[in-house]
């Protein structure tokens, strides 16, 4: 039996919210930033994915490194967007799967540098 990623789980699931959610700032025709946040909202699980057929533990730890910073920039957009006047807010959900993504990456990165020394 195959064991249960989370992570990877989560930032999949998070970037289907974050490609409906970026179509519907286009739809409103906020272009630039529905591209800034598709591009950091759906990079955090590439990176993940990728994380998972890494070469070495300081390859995995980097990829997760890479994914945690997509996290904060999608997370700025995201900011943005919800302060912004005549942009849409991003739903409670999508922000709290982000901040989910956000503390499993830092445990797996703090986990894995632990087990490096």
């Amino acid at each position: 039996m195959e064991k249960r990623n989370e992570v990877l789980e989560l930032s999949f699931e998070f970037a289907l919210q974050i490609i409906n959610y970026s179509e519907l700032l286009e739809e409103r025709r906020k272009y630039v930033i529905a591209r800034q946040l598709l591009k950091a909202g759906t990079s955090i699980g590439a990176n993940i994915r990728e994380a998972q057929s890494c070469e070495s533990r300081a390859d995995f730890i980097h990829k997760l490194k890479i994914s945690h910073k997509e996290a904060e920039e999608t997370d700025y957009w995201l900011l943005l967007c919800e302060k912004a006047e005549k942009y849409p807010n991003p739903n409670i959900e999508m922000k709290a799967m982000l901040l989910s993504i956000q503390k499993l990456l830092t445990k797996i990165i703090s986990t894995s540098k632990k087990l490096k020394s």
